[in-house]
């Protein structure tokens, strides 16, 4: 990476993990507001439901966590927050059209397995007994192998789970000990042997820029999970922000690695794993040639949403239970409280947990699409999209904030190219892709929200 580069584009930007991001949320969006939207997506398109389950608690809270996650409590009261969990599934589905099909349920955390199995598997069939499935739906789960002995990955496979994320962030030892984060409980071989017994899907996640690590150091823990051969693999960025997640700072007193180390490590890793048969998707998500991600992105057909990247066949609409999820829906999101005892109240009253969210306005409809066919498929096509929106071009560029001149640069850094209909990340600006996105958000014009970095 050109050093002047780095030094000009790694400044903080959204993830545009949704737009408008969720520092952009407020507390005038209300449960019934939540309510009302949850009728109306029933309407909307995609019509396939998604559900995420946030499972909050944690045996080690890790010092680089930026998730909502709390200490594990007591059995009797992880078992409260279980039932509460079941009772919002029953406020959200009785307002759904029992026609529509499950596409994705997604557990994570927290440590969803860190909870009994039993309780996983209860909820999995309260959701798939009211209604009913697309082909081949995605049942999946974040999972940390520090805890997980042979009997529980063969529960969890009972259980319905059909794709695993595991959690492993690093191999080195040294890493995962200054991060406070305990090292898997069986070899990673077993654990992958384990699940291709029943022939499930898996993830392998990692982290990059924490304390020990060097490039030549995570090299090595990319080959060993090159060896793996899991289907998908994940290198996140890691995002300092200790002004929001106070505990980041232990890992100041350790020392971190510097932006032109972190973004060798992030280039090398994408060289081993391009070199290993792995394609990239999006920002930090590698994939066999074969997944079905894969031809989504050469179609540019490829979605994403909180949970993580998706194809249309996969796409719903986001329904989250538990503390701090986040409804993704067609015209509002709706994230509930993060008070585990508020929740839990709340809940038990017959109240639907929202304490904040966003409805978005039909321009602004307009701009997610934009960037999030940007961000996932690196590429606008901007006669595509006014089409589908019957809007005149000028309008639809004057719509997202679109400036020439601003893309001018963009194209003279390398980072794109563009003509009157394309405008293509190269590869060399996939790194920066958060940036150029930014450019054309009109929430961004003197916004004061707090973001990462892009390396």
């Amino acid at each position: 990476m050109r050093q002047d580069l780095l030094e000009k584009y790694n400044v903080p930007v959204p993830r545009y993990t949704s737009y408008p991001p969720a520092n952009f949320f407020s507390t005038s969006f209300t449960a019934a507001d939540y309510e009302r939207a949850i009728v109306q997506s029933n309407m909307a398109s995609p019509d396939h439901l998604s559900f995420y389950l946030h499972m909050p608690f944690c045996r080690r809270l890790c010092h680089y966590c930026g998730c909502n996650a709390y200490a594990m409590q007591k059995p009797q009261e992880v078992e409260r927050y279980i039932e509460a969990v079941h009772a919002e599934i029953d406020l959200v589905i009785k307002r759904l059209d029992p026609r529509r099909k499950i596409a994705q349920i997604h557990y994570g955390g927290g440590t969803p397995t860190a909870l009994p199995v039993r309780f996983l598997k209860e909820l999995n069939t309260h959701m798939l007994s009211a209604f009913d499935c697309i082909e081949r739906p995605e049942i999946a789960i974040e999972c940390h192998p520090g805890y997980v002995d042979e009997d529980y990955w063969h529960e969890l496979m009972a259980a319905g789970f059909n794709r695993f994320s595991l959690g492993i962030q690093d191999f080195d030892e040294a890493v995962l000990k200054a991060v406070n984060r305990k090292s898997s409980l069986l070899p990673t071989e077993r654990i992958v042997e384990i699940l291709r017994s029943k022939g499930a899907s898996i993830n392998m996640d990692f982290i990059y820029g924490l304390p020990r690590q060097t490039v030549g150091r995570f090299a090595e823990t990319i080959r060993q999970a090159i060896s793996l051969g899991p289907d998908r693999l994940v290198t996140f960025s890691y995002a300092h922000i200790p002004g929001i997640y106070p505990r980041q700072l232990f890992l100041e007193k350790i020392g971190l690695p510097t932006s032109d180390e972190k973004s060798r490590m992030y280039e090398t890793a994408c060289d081993l794993l391009a070199s290993a048969g792995y394609e990239r998707i999006g920002l930090d998500h590698f994939v066999k040639p074969e997944d079905e991600l894969f031809r989504a992105l050469s179609d540019g057909r490829l979605h994403r949403n909180f949970q993580g990247y998706c194809t249309r066949r996969t796409t719903g609409q986001v329904y989250a239970f538990g503390v701090t999820g986040i409804s993704q829906l067609a015209e509002a999101y709706a994230q509930n409280t993060k008070s585990i005892p508020e929740y839990i109240e709340r809940v038990e009253k017959g109240q639907l947990p929202v304490i904040k969210g966003y409805a978005l306005r039909k321009d602004e409809q307009v701009t997610r699409e934009v960037i999030e066919t940007l961000m996932c498929n690196y590429r606008i096509d901007w006669f595509e999209l006014k089409e589908r929106f019957c809007r005149p071009l000028s309008e639809l560029r004057r719509t997202v904030g679109y400036e020439d001149s601003v893309m001018a640069a963009f194209a003279r850094d390398g980072l794109i190219t563009y003509d009157d209909r394309f405008l293509t990340i190269t590869p060399a600006g996939r790194l920066f892709v958060r940036n150029v996105a930014a450019s054309m958000d009109p929430l961004m014009k003197n916004s004061d929200k707090i973001f990462s970095k892009p390396v």
